[in-house]
């Protein structure tokens, strides 16, 4: 599930921006955007899968300034393109064709064997 992420932090110029993008890229794994939104360029909008949002505020804590968790929703534009894309493979996608097939070598068809667990007895040699 992609989720959308904002935390508030202090950033007044483009060192601490930098120092708090590269800390988003270096925590989360699976992070598909980071973006600074607002009008003053002090939010953070990280956008991603498996993103756990109380890790990532605390490396922002530790790493540029006090970080103030403001949201965690589902990314609703993600959902939207995967329904699309899902109709539009289930729709051009056609079923699998079953095959089946005797072994054959030389004109001569292999019997089938009957293949059962060898039943083991307690071998007591002492």
């Amino acid at each position: 599930m992609k989720q959308k992420i904002v935390i508030r932090l202090p950033m007044n110029d483009d060192k601490s921006r930098s120092k708090a993008l590269k800390t988003v890229v270096g925590v989360s794994k699976h992070l598909e955007s980071a973006a600074l939104i607002g009008t003053e360029k002090n939010q953070l909008e990280v956008v991603g899968e498996g993103i756990d949002a109380v890790v990532l505020t605390r490396a922002l804590r530790k790493n540029v300034a006090h970080a103030d968790l403001v949201s965690v929703t589902k990314d609703k534009k993600s959902e939207e393109k995967k329904g699309d894309t899902k109709k539009k493979n289930e729709a051009s996608v056609p079923p699998p064709d079953v095959w089946y097939s005797v072994p054959y070598y030389n004109g001569h068809h292999y019997p089938i064997h009957v293949v059962r667990e060898p039943s083991y007895d307690p071998c007591t040699i002492m």
